[in-house]
């Protein structure tokens, strides 16, 4: 097999968007147990933002330069030696390192066919944010029909999922949002209720919305800004779990602020719960399946040619930005 010439985005250090820079180069052959994908779609998340700045987070050190990105879905053009499960021209999608790339390699362990239900740009999309959302509602917090969940940063990508697929399960939804068009669309996702979080104290409010009892669960993607104060959003034994910080890493504080009312907090990340090639499969099944049945969207909000990889991060560091969007490359 021939090398494959592509275009990718890479940085050769952390920074902010003007680290991203457009290459070009040729791609080898695939290894044995790899696959060489054609992309069609690359997924678009805050993790990519994480990993460019160098902040903490699941991402391992990387020597320079690095190539984003950890989604994406495309045809297989090649094969390596021991694959038996893909076939040449096999339409496939993956969670790895290294997606910021119109084709790449990737092991075949950490691929999967497109899940009936999705399409490329929605399986590149929305499934790291789909199994994401499967292990928050299903697995860490196993959610149950009459549990309040609060939902920050409702209109977003991963919020709306939440949201929806919360909402599915027979739970109360409470959602937090930073503008009143936000707000709009949380409601259409599926909260029941819905906070403008500069306009009024989110703390007060969840606590008047469940007269004072407090909410089961809460599913933070923010971090610095919300997750402390998100404690008194609680009721006893309730959980506070923050996926993301898209306003800074959460700082240290008292413990003691988890122990009048038997609090659990957490810092999940989606690689241990999608370790194995079973777990992957089974995790990207129970998101499809949610998608067939109408409990989740499965839309495209805003889709980037490749090259404005830099304009893409630019407005997803904005937070003017809802719902899922795909570099095409």
């Amino acid at each position: 097999m021939s090398t494959l010439h592509r275009t990718l985005i890479r940085f050769d250090q952390h920074g902010d968007p003007s680290v991203l820079s457009l290459h070009h180069d040729e791609l080898a052959a695939p290894g044995a147990g790899e696959l060489r994908i054609v992309q069609h779609a690359i997924g678009l998340n805050y993790a990519d933002v994480y990993q460019r700045q160098g902040a903490a987070g699941p991402h391992q050190d990387t020597a320079f330069p690095v190539i984003p990105g950890s989604q994406g879905a495309g045809l297989v053009e090649a094969v390596g030696a021991g694959v038996t499960d893909f076939k040449v021209g096999q339409a496939v999608t993956y969670l790895y390192p290294g997606a910021y790339a119109s084709a790449r390699l990737v092991p075949a362990q950490r691929a999967l066919p497109i899940p009936e239900g999705l399409t490329m740009e929605t399986a590149a999309a929305l499934l790291l944010r789909g199994m994401t959302a499967e292990y928050l509602l299903h697995r860490l917090y196993p959610v149950q029909p009459g549990d309040r969940l609060l939902v920050h940063a409702a209109a977003g990508g991963m919020g709306q999922l939440l949201a929806a697929w919360g909402r599915a399960l027979g739970a109360e939804v409470i959602g937090t949002v930073g503008s009143p068009e936000k707000a709009e669309i949380a409601r259409q996702c599926g909260c029941h209720h819905v906070i403008d979080y500069r306009r009024e104290d989110f703390v007060a409010r969840v606590q008047q919305i469940t007269a004072g009892e407090g909410v089961h669960v809460v599913y933070d993607a923010v971090g610095k800004d919300v997750f402390v104060p998100s404690l008194d959003c609680l009721r006893p034994r309730g959980m506070a779990i923050n996926y993301g910080t898209a306003s800074g890493d959460v700082q240290g504080f008292d413990l003691q602020r988890l122990h009048a009312r038997s609090l659990t907090v957490c810092r999940p990340t989606l690689r241990t719960f999608v370790d194995t090639p079973e777990a992957l499969r089974r995790s990207a099944e129970m998101f499809a399946a949610a998608v067939r049945r109408g409990d989740v969207p499965a839309r495209i909000a805003r889709r980037y040619p490749l090259a404005q990889a830099r304009q893409a991060h630019e407005d997803l560091e904005s937070r003017r930005t809802t719902g899922a969007a795909v570099l095409l490359p």
